[in-house]
């Protein structure tokens, strides 16, 4: 395919990296080198912080609401323009299959990740009046209003690195702050696009958006530790989430921190088995690489071998290989380093007892690209490696479980808590099961509850904050409250 943008976008130019230097954009499924990106220095990153900083605090970009919306609006005709290359691009930057571009990898995100919060700047309750108040003996009108946070570094993953970035910046944008978008190294290409359109195709000032691409880490904390950096909006795993708290404590970062999950799928003893586990496989989606993906599979002892035989004809069948044939649903890992890490973690997995039912292995049958077999584990106890932590690939553990109580006791004794399935021939019974788990979002008999206007987040070490909805939209906002002095009472 032809290059991609190579320029990032600081202050409302297209730039390359002061110092000249690029790094390469790895097609996951050749192995084949795409193109170059230009690789941002510190004292790129410092010209881009001080860009968003001066367009805060100098502009009107923060209280003018109608510009706000008409740019937002302009960016996504833009993006719709685009969308086709956009699609083949993401294709073949994150390796992802294209009948997911259709929908949450594209499409989905697309169709309302700019225009939802645009059209929310009208409905968001921007101030509201709270009773008169008469403390210490005074009289006085009393009204909150909320206002933009400031200057938001959102940093985004490479599993869904549009769909994270377009409903990031679509919320931080239209609650008035300005924002330092970095791109993941591994998937630079679909934010370059965005920088580019911004640039050709609307009316931001310069300095409210900035999209900056570098394979440094060391580049992308100055974003954490620069004091001039109101907020922190990361997508990413626990660990480095966990790095950004610490990094950023000295100059008390406020945080969005959306990480990883080890999400329980609980099909209790009254379940359609047949119509809900010959899909099990679709874990498999995109390598398995998915934040709140339903990698913990818990079935009731009682039909656990049935539920398992059922499993294991769907896993034999999954639909993998190259991500351009719209009959695969599950292509590469993002990386050799991410596929050697999946394949370690599936061997820890045999280590420690548990049964490899399908996979386990590098599938025999690609000579190029950094796949891993679906793989299908029995026999595991909640205890196991492969059962606490976030594998990122096409693996399912199956995890027994006694009775109800039971499986919502497994389901929370995880570290973390981002999603959870509950199937039952009972609306009510999984209902029931669903509330009593430890976790930020609840699919009951196979519900999706995706969407520009539906808060997304976890529990426990799956992050802090939510992205979308009103609870999103609130979170790039600061709070004033206001008084007013009136005459005394009586």
């Amino acid at each position: 395919m032809a290059q991609g943008e190579l320029r990032m976008m600081i202050d409302g130019e297209l730039v390359e990296a002061k110092s000249g230097k690029t790094f390469d954009n790895i097609n996951p499924a050749t192995e084949e080198v795409l193109g170059q990106v230009t690789d941002a220095g510190h004292d790129d990153m410092d010209r881009a912080i001080a860009a968003a900083r001066r367009a805060f605090d100098q502009t009107d970009w923060s209280t003018n609401h109608e510009l706000r919306q008409r740019c937002l609006r302009q960016l996504h005709e833009a993006l719709v323009g685009e969308q086709e290359l956009l699609r083949a691009e993401l294709v073949a930057e994150v390796g992802t299959p294209v009948l997911l571009t259709y929908g949450p990898q594209l499409d989905a995100p697309l169709s309302e990740g700019l225009t939802w919060p645009a059209d929310y700047i009208d409905e968001f309750p921007w101030e509201r009046d709270i009773p008169n108040g008469t403390a210490f003996g005074s009289n006085s009108w009393r009204k909150v209003s909320k206002e933009a946070a400031g200057v938001v570094a959102a940093i985004v993953p490479w599993n869904y690195p549009f769909e994270v970035a377009i409903n990031k910046i679509g919320q931080a944008l239209a609650a008035g702050n300005t924002v330092i978008l970095k791109a993941a190294p591994n998937t630079p290409w679909n934010a370059t696009r965005i920088g580019r359109l911004v640039v050709e195709k609307t009316d931001f000032p310069a300095g409210v958006l900035q999209v900056i691409t570098t394979s440094d880490n060391e580049v992308a904390e100055d974003l954490v530790v620069d004091p001039r950096v109101d907020l922190i909006s990361f997508t990413g795993s626990t660990a480095v989430g966990k790095r950004i708290m610490e990094k950023g404590a000295p100059t008390l970062k406020r945080l969005f921190l959306e990480l990883g999950g080890k999400s329980a799928d609980i099909v209790l003893d009254d379940a359609n088995f047949e119509e809900k586990l010959s899909m099990a496989w679709t874990v498999c989606t995109h390598g398995g690489q998915g934040c709140v993906m339903l990698t913990r599979m818990l079935l009731p002892r009682s039909r656990y071998d049935e539920g398992i035989a059922i499993m294991e004809a769907g896993f034999r069948a999954v639909p993998y290989g190259d991500p351009t044939d719209p009959g695969n649903l599950q292509g590469p890992q993002i990386s050799a380093l991410q596929r050697e890490r999946v394949l370690g973690l599936i061997e820890k997995g045999k280590e420690e007892g548990a049964r490899v039912v399908v996979g386990g292995g590098r599938p025999a049958q690609f000579d190029k690209g950094f796949f891993v077999e679906p793989t299908l584990f029995a026999d595991v106890d909640n205890s196991m490696t492969i059962a606490q932590q976030e594998i990122f690939g096409p693996v399912l553990v199956v995890v027994p479980f006694d009775d109800d109580d039971d499986a919502v006791r497994i389901a929370n004794d995880n570290q973390y808590g981002l999603g959870v399935g509950v199937t039952s021939g009972s609306e009510e019974r999984a209902l029931s099961v669903a509330r009593r788990v430890r976790a930020g979002t609840a699919s009951v008999n196979g519900g999706v509850w995706y969407g520009a206007d539906a808060p997304f987040g976890g529990y426990k070490a799956s992050g802090i904050g939510r992205q979308n909805g009103f609870e999103g939209f609130e979170q790039y906002t600061e709070t004033k409250t206001y008084a007013g002095g009136l005459p005394p009472l009586g």
